[in-house]
């Protein structure tokens, strides 16, 4: 019973970091590129406030959909496919 409430709390973790349209843009950039730091992550999405993009980072990782990797001085991201697989799998489609 303890995983199905686990399952279920991560599920709404998920979509809800997901529902946001910003952080649905930066999971869907993961998948295509993994590894990928702020700057690169930011330089992409162009608009978007290094602060905000922060923000954002961490509502993922929270949720458990990226892991965060330290490399020296940078942090880069990437889609934890388990993750992805089980609570969306339309991000691998």
């Amino acid at each position: 019973m303890a995983d199905v409430d686990h399952d279920l709390v991560q599920a709404v973790k998920v979509y809800k970091a997901l529902g946001e349209p910003t952080r649905l843009k930066i999971a869907l950039m993961l998948i295509k590129q993994e590894n990928q730091c702020v700057t690169a992550i930011g330089e992409q999405l162009g608009h978007v406030a290094g602060s905000t993009l922060s923000h954002h980072l961490k509502q993922l990782t929270e949720s458990g959909l990226i892991q965060s990797q330290k490399n020296g001085s940078f942090i880069h991201y990437s889609v934890d496919q388990e993750v992805a697989k089980k609570f969306a799998p339309y991000l691998l489609a």
